[in-house]
């Protein structure tokens, strides 16, 4: 049997990795400035992260949502404190899809409503809903095309207001990333955030957040959305919860009451899935990632403002954007395959740098040495 081929790959086989840094199976070193799509929140294999997750192999690895499972109440407690969302419900599953989809689907449920707002430039998924309300006709199968959807200009506030006045009572939710990563590096306007806010609570729909690539401290706040001062009802959540293992999750406003039967996963909230996120957050607090992003990502947008030929250099704590070079689009290949550094892109022509949050300074500057010799070889 042959793998069913839907991924361009690069002809590199990672066959470890520590911190930031991955080694290929001839012995070759990377920097690692993408983190496998933003996945690796705290570093590769950090000792605290193994250790947890091996204890807990050792005891019991899965069992089913039939029984108690008091890890994914201490999973809650310790994201509620992280967070700040302390009152806050947490519902959890196995991907961002997943999340978006439970997500869209309990405010469905809890308005009665069938509107959902996106907007463009939009990725919040690939399942039927999420995909549904990602901005990419491409990856959009016929089954999944749907009149429910209503897709606005991103940071227009007033399409936003004439949609609502438009659609009323019919709108079921507001779903938004405050920083698109698939779509650019794209920061919603606080502003903007707030009007949703307002236009939520003025027409009873639900505002989510989400926060599968742009939260978990990645912006120098535990959500995103949270920088523009006011909450969403719903936050979704995923790659960086589990440093690399499988799990996601939505934390969702107490005003939304549960019943028996509403959502439900076989695998979410298992044993191990549970282990690896609360060793992220015991992580996160214990080593002050949070703030660590956000400073180490002032300091790296002020060193590549400074990078000749680089444009629209943008992004918030560690979750950054530029355009390349007009006359040189080769440079994310260049930086893999001469400098050993893995990044990440938004097509066109955008590089995306999503690193680990406990990304060292000698590290950022290695990246933005590599940086500035390319391109002055360039620009000569």
């Amino acid at each position: 049997m042959k793998l069913f081929d839907v991924y361009p790959l690069n002809d590199i086989t990672i066959a470890r990795a520590s911190g930031s840094y991955l080694w290929d199976n001839n012995g070759q070193q990377y920097l690692d400035m993408y983190g496998g799509h933003a996945v690796i929140s705290i570093g590769h294999t950090h000792p605290h992260y193994v250790q947890r997750i091996t204890e807990q192999l050792n005891q019991i690895g899965f069992y089913s949502n039939s029984i108690k499972i008091p890890i994914q109440q201490q999973l809650a407690e310790k994201l509620g404190q992280v967070s700040g969302k302390e009152s806050y419900q947490l519902f959890l599953c196995n991907s961002g899809a997943e999340a978006n989809e439970n997500a869209i689907k309990l405010a469905s449920f809890h308005t009665g409503r069938k509107k959902v707002i996106a907007f463009s430039k939009a990725f919040h998924g690939r399942t039927s809903l999420a995909v549904a309300a990602t901005d990419n006709a491409a990856i959009v199968a016929p089954v999944n095309e749907t009149g429910n959807i209503i897709f606005l200009p991103f940071n227009d506030g007033a399409a936003l207001k004439a949609c609502f006045d438009e659609n009323q009572d019919s709108i079921a939710a507001v779903i938004i990333e405050a920083i698109q990563g698939v779509g650019g590096i794209n920061i919603a306007d606080h502003e903007f955030l707030r009007l949703i806010r307002q236009l939520c609570d003025q027409y009873g729909a639900v505002c989510i957040a989400d926060e599968v690539q742009c939260g978990y401290g990645r912006s120098g706040k535990f959500y995103a959305f949270d920088h523009s001062g006011v909450e969403a009802d719903i936050y979704t959540m995923a790659k960086g919860m589990g440093n690399g293992f499988p799990i996601g999750g939505i934390a969702i406003a107490p005003h939304i009451k549960p019943r028996h039967g509403m959502l439900g996963t076989t695998f979410g909230g298992n044993h191990l899935a549970c282990t690896a996120g609360l060793a992220v957050l015991e992580v996160i607090e214990k080593e002050g990632l949070v703030k660590h992003a956000q400073v180490m990502g002032v300091y790296l947008i002020e060193i590549l403002k400074k990078v000749p030929g680089l444009r629209n250099v943008r992004g918030v704590g560690l979750m950054i954007g530029f355009n390349m070079p007009e006359d040189f689009k080769e440079l994310r290949k260049v930086l893999l395959n001469e400098y050993r550094i893995f990044t990440g892109e938004a097509k066109p022509d955008i590089i995306r740098l999503l690193p680990a949050l406990n990304i060292s300074k000698t590290d950022v500057d290695l990246f933005a040495n590599a940086m500035q010799t390319i391109l002055n070889k360039v620009s000569n």
